[in-house]
């Protein structure tokens, strides 16, 4: 067995699939209207994106009774406030939650959380 892709469902595949794709400069694949595909330099697990005409953005943080995040992607990135300048100017909105100091969540287009870290600047978590 391989896992291939994370896929994400959206209002729109295309749309979510140009954030992606302009936030982590990896390279579209499969275009179809409501099937994207993206990989990554080098290889490895991507990300693919469904058109969802009934999708309901989830809501950060939890909140009873609405849709929640039932996944989010981590994202390392070298510099943590150049990397949220640019995904916010590529239509990411920073959340107002934020549970760590040295990790930005911020929200795509279509609502779903996605995390931002540099790794030295995380604290390790102690196992559960």
């Amino acid at each position: 067995m391989e896992l291939i892709a994370t896929v994400l469902d959206a209002p729109d595949a295309r749309a979510l699939a140009r954030f992606y794709r302009d936030l982590l400069g990896w390279t579209p694949g499969d275009d179809e209207p409501d099937w994207v595909t993206l990989h990554p330099p080098g290889g490895g697990t991507g990300l693919s994106f469904q058109t969802e005409p009934d999708y309901r953005r989830p809501t950060w943080p939890a909140t009873d009774g609405h849709q929640r995040m039932m996944a989010h992607l981590d994202i390392r990135v070298d510099d943590l406030a150049d990397a949220t300048a640019r995904a916010v100017a590529l239509g990411a909105t920073v959340a107002d939650h934020q549970p760590q100091d040295h990790v930005r969540v911020c929200l795509d287009p279509a609502g779903h959380p996605f995390c931002l870290f540099v790794p030295e600047q995380v604290t390790p978590r102690p196992p559960a």
